[in-house]
């Protein structure tokens, strides 16, 4: 458990902490999302946290929870190797108006692993990383339309099948088949 974690951010970013809870060792701190990538800065560099590893960023869509605004959440898992402690963020967004999409400030700056991380929850839910140097989509191909783990995305959507692309041969080493051109 990071009750120590938890304590540190309320101490210092004070009304950026909009609630903490750790029930079960769960320990999580929902953020003022203005402030998510200083908050991450401390997070990571504090000598006695040392979250220096970002396991996972994911998003709930809460479209139709009891509770459905702020429609999403982002949720950040991170990982203390030298204390082997774990600590959960959450930023809790709307979308600015029908049809936009909801924007959150990239830590890829702080983590290079939110590269990655973030341009899946882009793919799939339509969040965008303000700053990203590298949005594009991760999983589904560039023509596809919407973002699939959204609650208004429609169960039975169907999509036009694109043609195959040629793509780079990224087999290497002893065997490797001939690169195509």
């Amino acid at each position: 458990m990071s009750q120590l974690a938890l304590d540190r951010l309320k101490e210092k970013f004070g009304a950026a902490i909009l609630e903490t809870h750790h029930a079960r060792g769960d320990d999580t701190a929902v953020v003022n999302a203005a402030q998510l990538v200083e908050i991450c800065q401390f997070l990571k560099t504090d000598e006695a946290l040392d979250f220096k590893l970002l396991e996972s960023v994911t998003a709930v869509d809460r479209m139709l929870l009891p509770e459905a605004s702020p429609r999403f959440e982002v949720i950040y898992h991170l990982y203390s190797v030298t204390k082997n402690k774990r600590v959960r963020l959450k930023v809790r967004v709307d979308e600015p108006a029908p049809g936009k999409n909801p924007e959150v400030p990239t830590v890829s700056t702080v983590w290079k692993t939110a590269d990655w991380w973030e341009r899946m929850v882009w793919d799939m839910y339509g969040i965008t990383f303000t700053g990203h140097t590298n949005m594009k989509r991760l999983y589904m191909y560039e023509e596809f339309v919407g973002h699939p783990l959204r609650k208004d995305y429609p169960l039975k959507g169907r999509q036009p099948l694109v043609e195959e692309r040629d793509f780079r041969d990224l087999v290497r080493g002893p065997g490797a088949s001939p690169k195509t051109s």
